[in-house]
């Protein structure tokens, strides 16, 4: 029985333009998830090396204000 509802469901889905339409949604979903990640990797790189950077001037500045 469950199955015979989810077949005839599956079968309306098809026919409807309203699961093409959130297929090509959740595809426009996942190409910007991917062009969000790839962007936040090129700035996670960027963002430790500004980091390590300002850290290693705030350490040299710490040891020749202590000396």
């Amino acid at each position: 029985m469950l199955l015979d509802r989810l077949i005839k469901h599956a079968g309306k889905l098809c026919r409807s333009q309203d699961g093409a339409t959130a297929i090509e949604y959740g595809l426009i979903a996942a190409l910007i998830a991917v062009a969000a990640i790839t962007a936040m990797n090129g700035l996670g790189d960027q963002l430790k090396t500004t980091f390590n950077t300002t850290s290693s001037s705030m350490s040299s500045a710490n040891a020749t204000a202590a000396a």
